[in-house]
């Protein structure tokens, strides 16, 4: 690590809390999205051609075997929904999971997009790892989302 910018052990703290701060600031800048931003899919969270409706993440990553295992943190802040099962079948409660599904799966993404900010006192091969660590602690999270929109939007068509 940079010796001249701070030692090694102060810098490892350092990655340690950046990644903290920046996990609660973009969860909760997900958090205050109101309802209506999050009525539809804009850019990032469209539907690529091929996602199959969430059959890839089911046929190519098993997404049904591993997804609970991951910890859920919808209800963190106040106000805040779980996404571990449904809220209700009915239309309101299928489009408060889907505007969820957006929060969660936006959060994930600013999360993961943060990761150069390491490279500000991080030497080359260090922010490396630490924008790898983000990435691979985002996707799961990002597949789940959209996996679980995926499944819960033919739900939802029905219900209107």
């Amino acid at each position: 690590m940079l010796d001249y910018v701070m030692p090694q052990g102060w810098t490892v703290l350092a990655d340690v809390a950046a990644w903290g701060v920046i996990h609660a600031a973009t969860g909760y800048a997900a958090h205050r999205l109101t309802p209506q931003w999050l009525a539809r899919d804009h850019r990032l969270l469209r539907p690529l051609a091929f996602e199959q409706g969430g059959r890839w993440y089911r046929r190519r990553l098993r997404i049904n075997r591993w997804k609970d295992a991951l910890p859920e943190a919808g209800a963190l802040f106040a106000g805040g929904v779980s996404k571990r099962e449904l809220p209700a079948l009915d239309k309101s409660g299928l489009e408060l999971f889907v505007r969820e599904t957006r929060r969660a799966e936006l959060g994930h993404w600013w999360a993961m997009l943060a990761g150069p900010v390491f490279m500000l006192w991080n030497p080359p091969a260090i922010a490396a790892v630490l924008i790898g660590y983000g990435i691979a602690i985002n996707l799961p999270f990002i597949a789940i989302q959209r996996y679980n929109r995926f499944r819960t939007e033919p739900l939802l068509r029905r219900a209107r």
